[in-house]
């Protein structure tokens, strides 16, 4: 099932566009904070919790089971998906052991790293991927199942691997067909 609208409007977010689909056993947290487009869909277990701001644009969908965490800018631009079991952390832990590591610790122990995440237009992730913190995602690219996205990604590219590596050029006629979707619109 699905949040009716005014359901969803009820939740307090920062903007919602129309025909705005989001599973009922979806978690949300920081709702004050995230922006949502139109034609957006997000299906069921999937938790967005928005420390920091969270745009998602318009024509988006969040598979079952994707996590957005972190206090860092989220942004998933026009037509990006995200296919099941995506993570995108905007904060991490420092892991070299030189602190605390968890958020039941004071924070004077701990070195969280914060940072942007940005997937461009028409990316898509591939399911059970995970992108960390100061990341973007630039247009048209796609990112492998089972990846790890600890760096920028070029336009028009697909990367995959852990972590993501350059595989190969990605066709780039989405661009046509978002032309001709767009007219049957108006």
């Amino acid at each position: 099932m699905f949040y009716s609208r005014s359901e969803l409007e009820k939740i307090g977010f920062k903007s919602l566009g129309k025909n705005v689909l989001i599973s009922d056993k979806t978690s949300i947290y920081g709702a004050e904070n995230i922006e949502i487009g139109s034609n957006v869909r997000i299906d069921d277990f999937c938790v967005i919790s928005a420390g920091g701001k969270i745009t998602i644009k318009n024509n988006v969908h969040i598979a079952i089971y994707c996590s957005i965490i972190g206090k860092g800018e989220v942004t998933l631009n026009e037509f990006s998906g995200l296919s099941s079991r995506v993570s995108i952390y905007s904060s991490t832990d420092d892991y070299s052991g030189n602190f605390l590591t968890n958020p039941t610790v004071d924070p004077n122990f701990t070195n969280v790293i914060n940072g942007p995440v940005v997937l461009g237009k028409h990316v898509i992730i591939g399911a059970g991927s995970i992108i960390l913190p100061n990341v973007i995602i630039n247009d048209y690219s796609a990112i492998a199942s089972l990846s790890l996205v600890n760096k920028d990604i070029d336009s028009c590219f697909i990367y995959g691997g852990i972590p993501a590596k350059k595989l190969k050029e990605r066709n780039n006629n989405m661009i046509n067909l978002e032309c001709e979707y767009l007219k049957t619109l108006k």
